[in-house]
């Protein structure tokens, strides 16, 4: 089958095509997918890169859609061999997966080809932040950075749709536009404006947001600080810019601040919580028109052009590969 091997951590160039991999076999518990879409996300240059070590040699790739071709043995709660279904795990940089059951998600039929693809792990991850890391409520101030990414702009939907006041930043003036469109009430260009920290406060009139959700890591985290409200939360989900660095604990108590690092797969650990808002996210997207911006789709073979445009900060919205 045709995939991307990875032997070593590195720039793109440790992305290797390859045609001649073995198609693997579905274990117990597992279902065998043809991966139509695959979708990309930051954290694949994490793992490249060795920000997050993981053994190698290594397929990237968390999520795809497609349709199940083989079974194993097992629970694998109705899934069957035809199914058209979406999925969170490993391995997704190739033409066929073997993946968990119990993260596969049959889907709806009112849902477009590559949707599903390119809103799952995002999408999920924008829902559990609104609902978990810090339970937004309507007329809460909340910054988003990052606004115009792929949770970005799902974030900035959500907030709208919960009733929150949302204030994004971005570094261009058509990221800037993205993200209003998609909900955000302001937005500021952080690499034109030189004092972020007092415009956020100009904004919310003095008081700060009660909430940040920060993607970028250690650019921004000094600034989270400074405009997050009294007894308001810092959650910090992403390393863009790079890992925040150790920092003094006591820091957090001249405001009352909470600091999070979550991750997504704790918020969605058993099947029943990834089964309910998996079906929450879809009914968002058929039901309230939740808008799933794909910037562009590419082919397998062109890994290193999408992860490149990625990491440049060039895209807005999703990045899909096809096999």
């Amino acid at each position: 089958m045709k995939g991307v091997l990875i032997e070593k951590t590195g720039g793109v160039e440790v992305l290797e095509y390859k045609t001649d991999l073995p198609i693997p076999t579905p274990k117990e518990g597992e279902v065998l997918v043809k991966n139509d879409f695959i979708g990309i996300n930051y954290i694949d240059t994490y793992y490249r890169s060795g920000l997050y070590p993981a053994p190698k040699p290594e397929i990237l790739g968390r999520e795809a859609e497609g349709t199940i071709v083989a079974v194993g043995s097992g629970n694998l709660y109705d899934l069957k061999e035809g199914d058209r279904v979406v999925w969170l795990g490993t391995g997704a940089y190739a033409e066929y997966t073997s993946v968990p059951a119990a993260k596969t998600h049959a889907l709806p039929s009112s849902l477009e080809p590559g949707i599903a693809a390119a809103v799952l792990l995002q999408g999920l991850t924008a829902l559990t932040l609104i609902k978990e890391a810090y339970e937004v409520k309507k007329g809460d101030w909340v910054l988003v950075h990052a606004a115009a990414g792929g949770v970005g702009l799902m974030l900035c939907q959500l907030l709208k749709a919960v009733g929150a006041r949302t204030i994004g930043t971005a570094s261009t003036d058509a990221k800037i536009a993205e993200a209003k469109s998609n909900g955000a009430e302001f937005m500021i260009n952080y690499k034109a404006e030189k004092d972020l920290v007092g415009k956020v406060k100009e904004i919310t009139g003095g008081e700060g947001v009660r909430v940040v959700f920060d993607s970028t890591g250690k650019d921004q985290f000094e600034n989270d600080l400074e405009v997050v409200a009294r007894k308001g939360t810092v959650v910090s989900y992403g390393n863009s810019s790079g890992a925040v660095p150790p920092f003094a604990i006591s820091k957090l108590s001249a405001k009352n601040v909470k600091v999070m690092r979550p991750t997504l797969f704790n918020y969605i650990y058993t099947r029943e919580e990834y089964e309910n808002y998996t079906g929450q996210l879809f009914d968002f997207i058929v039901k309230d028109g939740l808008n799933v911006k794909i910037h562009e789709t590419y082919p397998l073979a062109e890994v290193a052009r999408a992860q490149t445009d990625l990491e440049g900060r060039k895209t807005t919205g999703k990045l899909l590969l096809r096999p």
